[in-house]
């Protein structure tokens, strides 16, 4: 309940203070037009000032046409004073002049540069001629208006292109992390459903190929099938419901507990290692032994010395994920498969690297993409090279001699490159 509250919260705070500072600057302005001689100097000058405070506020696609505005008044104002024989004795609206350069340099942050130029020459000029509204002519006004005109005028210009650069930067910034999360998601949602719905899909063809050949089925055996349809089917449902509700939870905290332009992490909402958290090696003899109930016999060697050795939980996730991507396209491109090995150990030569190598014996490989039929989507290989480069690793796949194909993917045993990643990743 209370982080249902904080966005409003923050929101009438962030109001409230700009209100305080509206009516703070408000009254400063009223107190500079009571220094003018004459009531109706005194009311011009207020709504001068007020008029270059309120285009302050003016939402972007009207600001440039209400800052031209208000700063041609406050031009207007400044030349009919200036031609009076009785003028203010000591200010001429400090309130006013700070607006002024403020306009100038939201119009160079905000507005397109053609946009932005009548803006900036009519504030700035404002700005310029604003201390001839004293009463007294003297140098020291001659050197005001040069050191507005010469140093301040062009550090407000400065400052507007600065905060534009700054803008530009984090845009870029947001833009590269959504587009982070959306690789995220899409590899998430390839790696958690594609694999169950494959199944259901091969399983729906075996039936369907053993009716159409007139082959007699046992109630038994129809059972088993759309059993394992139906379990498919519940853990793809299953999968895609963890990973809705991982997306809305993380979004609502996210709008309470981010600072603001961190939309999210760069590895989307679940992190590096999924809605599922990371996995351990032997939980792949559960994968292989559900990928041989619906598809070619798999075989799971796992070396001794990994057995119980404890992993990095990213390189963890992404074994399982190699592993996961090489059944699923070898259940769908290997014809005729009848095994599949999945072979897990230390590479040789290289004692601390981790070597997971998958083999079919079918009679095809992973078509190209312009051969795939139309349920495959074709970005599977794509999205585990991506989260295997993600952890300092190196994967290839292809067809094997005798027929077949082959992927093998070899990743840091230590946490040593992952950490480097990840530090490299949030930098």
């Amino acid at each position: 309940m209370i982080s249902q509250f904080r966005p409003r919260s923050r929101f009438r705070f962030r109001h409230l203070r700009q209100g305080l500072v509206g009516v703070a600057l408000a009254v400063l302005v009223f107190l500079e037009g009571l220094n003018a001689p004459h009531p109706a100097m005194a009311a011009a000058t207020m709504v001068s000032g007020a008029l270059c405070l309120a285009a302050l506020a003016v939402p972007e696609r009207h600001f440039a046409r209400y800052a031209t505005g208000a700063a041609a008044i406050s031009c207007v104002l400044t030349v009919t004073e200036a031609q009076l024989s009785v003028r203010p004795p000591n200010t001429p609206g400090m309130v006013e002049l700070g607006a002024l350069l403020l306009l100038s340099t939201r119009a160079v942050r905000r507005c397109p540069p053609l946009r932005a130029a009548g803006p900036v020459a009519v504030s700035s000029l404002a700005a310029v001629v604003l201390p001839l509204r004293i009463e007294q002519w003297d140098d020291h006004l001659k050197n005001l208006i040069a050191v507005i005109a010469v140093c301040v005028v062009p550090f407000m210009v400065v400052a507007g292109v600065c905060l534009r650069l700054y803008d530009t930067l984090r845009e870029r910034e947001r833009e590269a992390i959504r587009q982070a999360q959306r690789l995220e998601h899409a590899r998430e949602l390839h790696d958690f459903v594609a694999h169950h719905v494959t199944a259901i899909v091969t399983q729906t063809k075996a039936a369907r190929f053993t009716a159409a050949a007139g082959n007699p089925q046992s109630p038994e055996d129809l059972d088993r099938m759309l059993a394992h349809i139906e379990r498919a089917g519940s853990q793809a449902l299953g999968s895609m419901r963890a990973m809705v509700t991982n997306l809305r939870d993380h979004a609502t905290a996210s709008a309470t507990t981010r600072p603001k332009g961190d939309p999210a992490g760069p590895h989307g909402p679940y992190g590096r290692h999924g809605p599922h958290g990371p996995r351990g090696l032997r939980d792949l003899r559960v994968l292989t032994e559900e990928f041989s109930e619906v598809g070619p016999l798999a075989e799971l060697i796992l070396a001794p010395e990994l057995a119980d050795r404890p992993l990095p939980p990213g390189i963890a996730t992404t074994v399982h994920r190699v592993v996961q991507e090489s059944l699923t396209n070898a259940r769908k491109h290997a014809t005729g498969a009848g095994r599949v090995e999945v072979r897990i150990g230390v590479r040789p030569g290289d004692p601390e690297r981790l070597e997971v190598s998958v083999v079919d014996d079918g009679q095809g490989g992973a078509a190209p993409a312009a051969e795939r039929p139309a349920e495959g989507s074709g970005y599977g290989l794509v999205g585990l090279a991506e989260r295997v480069a993600e952890v300092n690793g190196h994967i290839t796949s292809g067809p094997r001699d005798g027929g077949g194909w082959h992927v093998l993917a070899a990743l840091p045993l230590d946490g040593t490159a992952t950490e480097e990643t990840i530090a490299c990743d949030h930098a």
